[in-house]
């Protein structure tokens, strides 16, 4: 199975362009949505998240993403901790469910593909990047955030420049029209070069 890592700074619409590929009958794999899945599933995933931030990790059987986040945000070692509880069994959840799609190609979008290693196993990279004015208005009107959040964030992220370094394809995603024509011709390199493999 050919792997194509989705990733993008925050606010760069990376689940706009997903959504684009899967239109185009693409397998799309959202590893923060089956790693917040996989946090309220997971029995070893919880025992070893409340091992870590303690009793308050989980309110009522749900996890606890406000206190959490807090704690992530202020100090790097945890955020660091947690990414080592969940991400590898991510990373398993992803192949049992690759396997079992019947596509020339699937799509992995991670937010932190670069920063946890994850672009190792891909076989082709696309990036999503949008000036970043632009990103921090988007997560506003998405998000009960705030700027310094958000920027925060950002620090913890690869720079696109860092990321269009590894990535075999850029997509500028600024204009909705331009982005889906990207990805209609993005979708077609890459089948060919499948042809060719």
């Amino acid at each position: 199975m050919i792997i194509v890592g989705l990733t993008g700074g925050i606010g760069s619409g990376k689940t706009t362009v997903a959504q684009q590929f899967k239109k185009l009958g693409v397998p799309v794999y959202i590893a923060d949505v089956e790693a917040k899945n996989l946090m309220h599933k997971s029995k070893i995933i919880k025992r070893k998240l409340i091992q870590l931030f303690g009793d308050k990790a989980y309110i009522d059987d749900e996890l606890n993403k406000h206190f959490i986040a807090n704690i992530i945000f202020n100090d790097k070692t945890y955020l660091q901790k947690m990414n080592a509880i969940v991400h590898p069994r991510v990373a398993r959840h992803f192949e049992k469910w690759s396997l079992k799609q019947d596509a020339p190609y699937v799509i992995k979008e991670v937010a932190i593909l670069f920063e946890n290693g994850g672009h190792k196993a891909c076989d082709y990279i696309i990036t999503v990047t949008a000036p970043k004015e632009l990103r921090i208005k988007r997560l506003l009107m998405r998000d009960n955030t705030t700027k310094d959040k958000i920027k925060s964030i950002m620090k913890n992220q690869w720079t696109d420049a860092e990321k269009i370094k590894y990535s075999q394809y850029v997509i500028d995603n600024v204009d909705l029209e331009m982005t889906k024509n990207q990805v209609v011709d993005i979708h077609e390199d890459i089948l060919k070069r499948i042809e060719e493999i």
